[in-house]
């Protein structure tokens, strides 16, 4: 009985692992700042290319978010990565990202610069790796992360609806979709029992991860 209950225990150890404290939240915050930041610092160019629907700005701000994977995917696992934090953190990701998104976006229309397309594509490392993690997490920390998505992206977006002469009309599309992927995808991962559901989004988030670094070293090669 003894043998079983050690090997019970050891077992239980090995699929829940450490725990994330604050501390090394506050750690993973601080190194995706520092290295937004270094990123932010390389020159940068922005290129227009939307897929026109000819019905018009809106539309075309709504076929940008569904056909731009750097974008979609990052929001995915932000989505992914609410449900798992559960229904407060969902509410508040589902306010805050559009937010910040449509106050970068604006930056991007009024200045016509965004960061490099490698800070952007950092993201998909760092969300999907959350969610392969699945480990606790400060909401502030979460909610940082939702943040700096929104702004990093949604001033990306700026500049391409400024190239492309959307403009804001084209801007709103986009915060439409994203605040419908967020709402349906963190409501069905919030709404999962089973434990082997909760292991299946963990794969998805590490397949973001393996996507996000295929597309980093092409960034980089080009």
């Amino acid at each position: 009985h003894r043998a079983r209950r050690s090997l019970v225990h050891v077992g239980r150890a090995a699929m829940t692992g450490p725990t994330w404290t604050w501390s090394d939240s506050g750690r993973t915050l601080r190194w995706l700042a520092a290295t937004v930041a270094g990123l932010a610092l390389a020159p940068s160019s922005a290129s227009g290319h939307l897929v026109s629907t000819g019905l018009g700005p809106y539309f075309d701000g709504i076929s940008h978010m569904a056909v731009t994977p750097q974008d979609l995917l990052p929001v995915l696992a932000l989505s992914l990565l609410a449900g798992l934090g559960g229904k407060g953190y969902s509410r508040n990701v589902l306010f805050v990202l559009p937010a910040a998104w449509l106050a970068g976006g604006l930056v991007g229309l009024a200045t016509g610069w965004s960061a490099p397309l490698a800070t952007t594509v950092i993201s998909f490392l760092v969300l999907g790796g959350l969610v392969a993690a699945d480990r606790p997490m400060s909401e502030r920390v979460g909610l940082g992360l939702a943040i700096v998505l929104g702004l990093l992206h949604g001033q990306t977006n700026g500049v391409e609806m400024r190239l492309t002469g959307i403009g804001f009309s084209g801007l709103i599309g986009v915060i439409s979709v994203l605040f419908v992927v967020v709402s349906l995808v963190s409501a069905v991962v919030v709404s999962l029992r089973v434990p082997w559901t909760r292991i299946a989004v963990r794969v998805a988030g590490s397949w973001i991860v393996a996507v996000g670094l295929l597309y980093l070293g092409w960034t980089f090669s080009t």
